[in-house]
């Protein structure tokens, strides 16, 4: 009798564990974790494309062994800003001028232009202590608007400097020359210091509208630079990603975070709200809810594990051509992780500062990283030689 109490008492203890379980959330185990700089925030502004294109080229700085650097994001965005509003200007107004960006702003602009650490260059000269950019962005889309008008009749030589000006008076003076850690450098010399190769990084995508391993320019506005993307199957990007993290490499990540399984508490799910809803005693909770009502019932669901969509390559290309996967954020894949179930996450560096769950960090789930992956910048050392092969890269 006895034994049988403990056994009775050791089964009710064991289904109160797995009770507790199931409603205190995921329970993430780095598989692997690679170093990263400290999660930054972006603040106020549009700019995560170099928030997460520097973050990249920071944890680069890392593998190599070239120690912790903290570098500038407005340097970045000033280029890119004065990049696009003479592209604006040449397409007579027919381009997007938005605080949007792509990665493709970040490696341009450290190949042409250099880089400086971000005590030279901080962006914050408009009273404010962290980054707000509305101003910026409406002042300075008045003013190429209004030159494109062409009020004069032809354009003067002064409307560059004028809008330089404006960037300038926010972002502050692009450097000429600075001093670091007791040395003297440019821009260009201190990146070519750094010894970052920028034609070492490439963009990755996977759609079908374009044949498989050709490169093509991505469809979306923030792409104004038109920078290309290599072209290959969705089996192969997850691959990739995969194995780069695996072999040592951070991937710069450019997705759509609009849905609802995207959660602010640092969790990004596809969950199959179809199955959800019409799983036996479940099915009663969803009927008559708003749309509203459900997306909010799901946002409670998906805080625990729950099953999710398998993605397809059709999947993914309807999505992307009904709008409904849009470029609306970049971040930094550094880790993989499984949750208490054994699935496997990516995990993610964001910046949006670090009042969230997990300290700024995101868990993505596979199934949501094949379906909603915009493109994904990597080393091309990162990338599996059978892949680079089709590809044709050296």
């Amino acid at each position: 009798m006895k034994r049988q109490m403990i056994t009775v008492l050791l089964m009710v203890m064991a289904f109160s564990t797995i009770g507790a379980q199931n409603n205190e959330g995921y329970v993430f185990t780095p598989v692997k974790e690679l170093k990263v700089t400290s999660v930054k925030n972006q603040n106020r502004t549009g700019t995560c494309w170099s928030f997460s294109g520097i973050a990249h080229l920071e944890s680069e700085l890392l593998r190599m062994g070239k120690g912790e650097y903290d570098l500038s994001e407005m340097f970045i965005v000033s280029h890119s800003y004065k990049d696009q509003a003479e592209k604006f200007i040449r397409a007579n107004g027919s381009l997007n001028f938005e605080q949007g960006g792509s990665f493709e702003d970040v490696l341009y602009a450290v190949k042409h232009y250099g880089i400086v650490p971000e005590s030279v260059m901080n962006g914050l000269n408009y009273g404010e202590d962290m980054h707000v950019h509305n101003e910026l962005v409406n002042a300075a889309s008045a003013y190429v608007k209004a030159i494109v008008k062409n009020p004069n009749g032809k354009l003067s030589t002064a409307w560059k400097r004028g809008f330089d000006g404006i960037i300038d008076a926010y972002l502050g003076e692009i450097p000429e020359k600075f001093t670091y850690n007791g040395k003297q450098y440019t821009p260009k010399s201190f990146a070519d210091e750094l010894g970052l190769d920028m034609d070492n990084y490439v963009s990755l995508t996977s759609y079908t509208h374009h044949p498989f391993y050709s490169a093509f320019a991505l469809e979306v506005p923030d792409n104004w630079r038109w920078g290309l993307s290599y072209n290959v199957p969705l089996n192969e990007l997850m691959q990739i990603m995969k194995n780069a993290i695996n072999t040592g490499y951070t991937i710069a990540w450019a997705s759509d975070v609009s849905e609802v399984g995207f959660t602010r508490n640092g969790i990004a799910v596809v969950p199959d709200v179809q199955a959800i809803e019409t799983s036996g005693s479940d099915q009663d909770r969803w009927i008559g809810l708003s749309k509203r009502e459900k997306d909010e019932e799901i946002r409670r669901l998906v805080e625990n594990p729950v099953q999710e969509l398998t993605i397809t390559q059709e999947m993914r290309q309807e999505a992307y051509d009904n709008y409904q996967t849009t470029d609306d954020h970049g971040m930094l894949i550094y880790g993989l992780a499984k949750d208490q179930t054994g699935k496997e996450f990516f995990m993610i560096k964001n910046s949006w500062g670090i009042d969230n769950k997990y300290k700024g960090t995101w868990y993505v789930s596979e199934p949501f990283a094949a379906y909603k992956t915009m493109s994904i910048v990597v080393h091309k050392d990162a990338i599996p030689s059978a892949i680079k092969n089709k590809l044709g890269l050296r």
